[in-house]
């Protein structure tokens, strides 16, 4: 069993900064790929940003120059640093992370931290 647990989701003005993080904890291997989805209502679940074992990383080319995904794979800990945050990035903010636990691979998410860009 894998828990991702996120945290840092905040009310922030337009043209603000947060930064979420998500811990994933219980029995991991290794986590191949950690990531940031975002969902509205009644919208599609997107893709933020996502980060391999090997640092590459992936943007949805809504958010590239202004987030930044980084993972410190000691901790099994992702990040997500939102500067110039935009009302449009209103949105709970869902953790994934694609691991194995040594003899299956498996994709785990988190419960999710609401952000609401609004003056």
């Amino acid at each position: 069993q894998v828990q991702l647990v996120e945290s840092g989701g905040d009310l922030v003005q337009p043209g603000g900064s947060l930064r979420l993080s998500c811990a994933a904890s219980g029995n991991i291997v290794s986590i191949y790929v950690m990531g940031w989805y975002r969902q509205v209502p009644g919208q599609q679940r997107e893709l933020v940003a996502a980060v391999d074992s090997g640092g590459t990383t992936n943007y949805a080319d809504s958010v590239k120059g202004r987030f930044i995904i980084s993972r410190d794979n000691a901790k099994n800990t992702v990040y997500l640093q939102m500067n110039s945050l935009k009302p449009e990035d209103t949105a709970l903010y869902l953790c994934n992370a694609f691991f194995s636990d040594g003899s299956r691979a498996y994709n785990s998410w988190g419960q999710g931290t609401q952000v609401t860009v609004s003056s």
